[in-house]
């Protein structure tokens, strides 16, 4: 049990544990995109124009959390998928009430910063990233 305990302190578990954070985070993400393009899951007001602003941050919320999910173009799309949510937290819920908790904007700064980190950090072990190599041999991160 020592030894378990020891393992797990010594963070051989953190990139793992950082590959199964972005794949939730992703896979949390997605949704709101194919709520706002498809209206799956059915949302008040149906899909959203396509070539519409809303539009846009739907197409984001699809492509960005499948390349998320993936591990793949992590960094880039991350740092993207952050600006995408401060823009959508100060945009949509900060005018409603300075407080998240009465603005709904809890999630909106939870992805933010999530993303953020991650583009900071990376993909993590099993990630797409890590199998693509440089053209100077070296690995993706």
């Amino acid at each position: 049990m020592q030894q378990l305990i020891s393992n797990l302190s010594a963070g051989s578990w953190a990139p793992r544990a950082l590959s199964v954070l972005r794949f939730i985070a992703g896979l949390v993400f997605f949704p709101h995109g194919t709520q706002k393009l498809l209206n799956f899951p059915p949302r008040e007001g149906g899909a959203v124009e396509l070539f519409s602003f809303m539009g846009f941050a739907g197409t984001l919320e699809v492509v960005g959390g499948a390349l998320i999910m993936l591990g793949l173009f992590t960094r880039p799309t991350a740092f993207i998928l952050s600006g995408m949510m401060a823009v959508a937290y100060f945009m949509s819920h900060f005018p409603r009430n300075f407080y998240p908790t009465l603005n709904g904007g809890d999630a909106a700064i939870l992805f933010c910063f999530l993303f953020l980190y991650i583009s900071v950090v990376g993909a993590g072990s099993w990630a797409l990233d890590t199998i693509r190599i440089r053209s100077d041999g070296s690995p993706y991160r």
